[in-house]
């Protein structure tokens, strides 16, 4: 076989096979719902991996609002982050007050909280032995 012939034979830029390039790892659960509350302008977010503690739920995600209609525009948007995963919470409590949402998603609790509920139950004094996930705003 000629080096003319050979050389036919090699891919060329058009024909080349495109390599995949790999998946990027999902997203956690918990960070889709850190990111639904700073859309809607969540104060002081906050996760605390529950797991060496505790065995009824892997995550707390806490943030708070300034009032009733954007801690219930913070619960709405998580849940629709959610819906969008194909989750859907077990129960939600609190919406109707909107002093303290709490949204559960069986390994993941969301606590949505005005400033003065999240002052008097101190959840993060309760959960201190949690350990806190460190996280970048987006």
């Amino acid at each position: 076989m000629s080096k003319k012939k050979a050389a036919s034979r090699r891919p060329t830029r058009t024909n080349r096979i495109p390599r995949k390039k790999p998946a990027a790892p999902p997203t956690p659960t918990w960070l889709e719902c850190v990111r639904a509350a700073e859309a809607k302008k969540a104060n002081s977010i906050r996760v605390l991996d529950l797991r060496p503690v505790t065995t009824f739920a892997d995550y707390f995600v806490l943030c708070n609002g300034a009032n009733q209609r954007q801690i219930q525009a913070i619960a709405d948007e998580v849940t629709r982050v959610m819906k969008l995963r194909g989750e859907m919470p077990i129960s939600v409590e609190g919406y109707e007050n909107a002093e303290w949402i709490l949204a559960d998603y069986g390994d993941l609790l969301v606590h949505i909280f005005s400033e003065k509920a999240r002052l008097f139950y101190d959840l993060d004094r309760l959960w201190r032995d949690a350990t806190a996930v460190e996280f970048t705003g987006g």
